[in-house]
């Protein structure tokens, strides 16, 4: 799938690309979830949904390469999707986790024809797909939309810019506090592997769990299969300040 999902679900029939069925027809309700279309009018969310076409991506599939050309933009519906590198020394580095309600895939937006990452789905996850010729036409004719897209992007720059000071001068104990802590908001954090927490740290596995094991002998956390429940976000805030 992978370097050939914009071409192979934009070739598609109008009707969708095969795999959605079951799936009712609410691409405009996705679409208005997504915060940077958020106060199109009618008439632009008729042209929005011409753009775009829905496919569905299983869990641990490969969306992009790293190198792959760059040919359209992803627009996240539901499921998780990792952003990651392969280093020159070929060590990978986690660069996100992207929840619904966000965009990915924007090199094409930056005059950048390569993927300088791999996007990896986490969870079984359902995107609508939009052309590089769709994304300028859209960026041209409604400017708000390509201000947002902006924000979003210098958000994204400013978080990898902590990540690599958090590397760079942080213990792997406060690298993994920031992680959990940005990852847990609303208390838990699920589906995210002690190898995936390594990667996201700059950390081995076997660091990860002893790290994790202390915290939670600490009082910080509850862990459990696959799951992290945050039980004292101050304890872990300490950490960060103490680093």
């Amino acid at each position: 799938m992978a370097g050939n999902l914009v071409r192979k679900v934009l070739g598609s029939s109008r009707s969708g690309p095969p795999g959605l069925q079951g799936i009712p027809p609410l691409k405009r309700e996705y679409l208005r979830k997504i915060d940077i279309f958020r106060d199109l009018s009618h008439e632009e969310m008729d042209t929005l949904d011409k753009m775009t076409r829905m496919t569905t991506v299983e869990k641990g599939r490969v969306i992009y390469r790293q190198e792959d050309r760059a040919q359209g933009l992803f627009l996240l519906k539901t499921g998780r999707v990792r952003l990651a590198r392969i280093t020159p020394s070929g060590k990978k580095l986690d660069l996100a986790v992207l929840e619904p309600g966000t965009f990915f895939g924007e090199m094409p937006l930056l005059a950048e024809r390569r993927r300088n990452a791999y996007a990896e789905a986490i969870d079984d996850c359902l995107l609508c797909v939009m052309s590089q010729h769709d994304i300028e036409r859209l960026v041209l004719t409604q400017p708000h939309v390509g201000l947002r897209i902006i924000g979003v992007l210098s958000r994204r720059l400013a978080e990898s810019e902590a990540r690599l000071e958090d590397l760079a001068y942080r213990s792997v104990p406060a690298r993994l506090a920031s992680v959990l802590l940005r990852l847990g908001e609303n208390g838990v954090v699920e589906g995210i592997t002690h190898e995936d927490l390594g990667d996201m740290v700059g950390a081995y596995r076997e660091t990860v769990t002893k790290t994790l094991n202390e915290f939670q002998v600490a009082g910080y956390l509850k862990l459990s299969r696959r799951k992290v429940q945050i039980l004292n976000r101050s304890g872990l805030s300490i950490l960060l300040e103490d680093s």
